[in-house]
């Protein structure tokens, strides 16, 4: 099949029909991981704490992105475009209106895909999802695995951003497709990339591109997973939102 590849669909969550909430893990220490041949940070609750408390429920692109950027958009591969270009487009993009500084990588557990370090902690985000998320950089943000929610070939971690937050990176459980919150210059460059074809959103409007579904789960479908807390090395205990 070459670069072509079909959509990989877990199963999912459900995202609940109550009220929104976004619990934090209370992992919050220093944790390094090994790859490559050096050591890696693993992040905390307070590398995301802004992503938690800025996003809100509902269709807009604030469900994922926080309301703290110039300009919001929408992508995914566009017809005729491989999903390996289409990554390294989105990829390139980013490295050209991004100062040289690590990038926090987040990858969703999704019990179906790799997160690249299976036992290192987690942080929660969105509702209570899981995620590994280490500070690395582009390259490693093509490198490190392959298999995503989007397609079997993907690559880019589910949510990413550079340590300065100059802008968002996030494709939630539900959604084929991804958003990303930055400069008004950084957007355009992604609409107007003919690999990317980004779809620039406003904030008070849905933010599902034309031509895209979201999949939501039935409660059958759940994941049962109790979620856990980082306690130290070998220690883990249930999560319970008193």
């Amino acid at each position: 099949m070459g670069e072509w590849c079909a959509l990989a669909r877990p199963l999912r969550r459900t995202r609940p029909s109550l009220t929104w909430t976004a619990v934090p893990s209370c992992f919050d220490g220093l944790v390094m991981v090994s790859k490559d041949g050096r050591d890696w940070p693993i992040g905390t609750i307070r590398d995301v704490d802004w992503i938690v408390n800025g996003t809100t429920e509902g269709p807009s692109i604030t469900v994922a992105i926080p309301p703290v950027f110039e300009a919001y958009a929408t992508f995914y591969e566009p017809d005729g475009v491989s999903i390996v270009a289409h990554e390294r487009a989105v990829a390139n993009r980013l490295v050209e209106f991004t100062p040289d500084q690590p990038w926090w990588l987040g990858y969703l557990d999704t019990g179906a895909h790799s997160v690249v370090f299976d036992d290192a902690p987690e942080v929660s985000l969105y509702w209570d999802w899981r995620y590994v998320l280490v500070a690395a950089g582009p390259e490693e943000a093509l490198t490190w695995r392959t298999g995503h929610m989007r397609a079997e070939c993907g690559v880019l971690p589910d949510l990413f951003f550079p340590e300065d937050r100059s802008w968002l990176v996030s494709a939630l459980w539900d959604d084929t497709w991804t958003c990303i919150g930055g400069p008004e210059t950084l957007v355009e460059a992604l609409h107007h990339d003919p690999l990317v074809q980004a779809w620039p959103v406003r904030l008070s409007v849905d933010a599902k591109p034309p031509g895209r579904e979201r999949e939501y789960a039935t409660p059958t479908e759940a994941n049962p997973r109790m979620p856990q807390c980082y306690l130290g090395p070998g220690a883990w205990s249930e999560w319970t939102d008193t």
